[in-house]
């Protein structure tokens, strides 16, 4: 199923809010959508491109069947952290912007018991949602949080890695959000993100359009200023993989429509939008 995304009235709803808590209200909305609509198995409040080629084959057969139905289907990433992470038994990790949970859950059987996963969201019914599929794969290593990415709600240097997948793009203060992600880790930490970056700038109209920011692609970052960030947070060693490039055609049936209608040609967008591998580590 292509993800639905209307085509907009271009007013002021359909515009990028300059206020950090009015987008991140948008935001909220947009995901506690799409929790209602993976528990119903309904089209409406896709996010991040709900079965496009942004979301689709991201896990394996045997990643797949260890976790709830439910936490597959509410999974709105880009990518695979786990496979990043190279998690390790006994470690503790944080997923930042954790949905459905299903990252976590993976999480919590790669670090075992000796180990913990915690999950940390800001909305509501990803959170209840995400609870309901931790009792379901009765793990008790797993702690949901809810808060902000850009003032996590956990101390210094209290865990060893942390992870996020598709949900850093959407931040709107992306230093603040890598800060408190350096801040939490200890010494030796690892950062493992798959996240949505751009090859070039996209044309100010998709930058502006919040409906292409909460579908990930809007508040995505220019590869070179992802990293300079991640050097400003204070990480060494960042690399960013690109994993696969897309075009227009992967924003579904709306795409041409919804490009359309903001003066903007497919071409301006083709091969500049793409999902990577973002790792770091925290000095020793």
């Amino acid at each position: 199923m292509s993800p639905t995304i209307p085509a907009p009235d271009l007013d002021a709803e359909t515009i990028v809010p300059a206020d950090p808590d009015a987008l991140r209200e948008q935001v909220r909305r947009r995901y506690a959508a799409a929790a209602k609509a993976a528990e119903t198995q309904t089209a409406p409040g896709c996010a991040c491109g709900c079965g496009s080629p942004i979301t689709s084959e991201l896990y394996g057969t045997e990643e797949s069947a260890d976790v709830p139905a439910l936490a597959l289907a509410a999974s709105l990433g880009c990518g695979n952290p786990i496979a990043l992470a190279e998690l390790r038994p006994g470690e503790v990790v944080l997923d930042l912007g954790s949905g459905g949970g299903i990252d976590v859950l993976l999480s919590a059987r790669r670090v075992g018991p000796a180990g913990k996963a915690y999950g940390l969201d800001m909305t509501d019914e990803m959170l209840e949602l995400a609870r309901k599929n931790q009792r379901q794969a009765g793990l008790e290593n797993v702690e949901f949080l809810k808060g902000h990415m850009e003032a996590i709600p956990l101390p210094n240097a209290s865990v060893d890695v942390v992870i996020s997948n598709c949900v850093v793009n959407l931040s709107p203060d992306k230093d603040a959000v890598l800060r408190e992600a350096f801040r939490v880790l200890r010494p030796g930490g690892r950062l493992a993100i798959s996240d949505i970056v751009l090859e070039a700038a996209l044309p100010e109209p998709v930058r502006r359009q919040i409906e292409l920011w909460s579908g990930c692609i809007a508040g995505a970052l220019e590869k070179r200023s992802y990293r300079d960030k991640l050097v400003a947070a204070g990480f060494a060693d960042p690399t960013i993989e690109v994993t696969r490039a897309f075009s227009s055609a992967d924003l579904g049936e709306e795409g041409p429509r919804l490009l359309a209608a903001l003066g903007v040609r497919p071409e301006e967008v083709d091969g500049k939008v793409m999902s990577a591998a973002v790792r770091a580590r925290k000095p020793a």
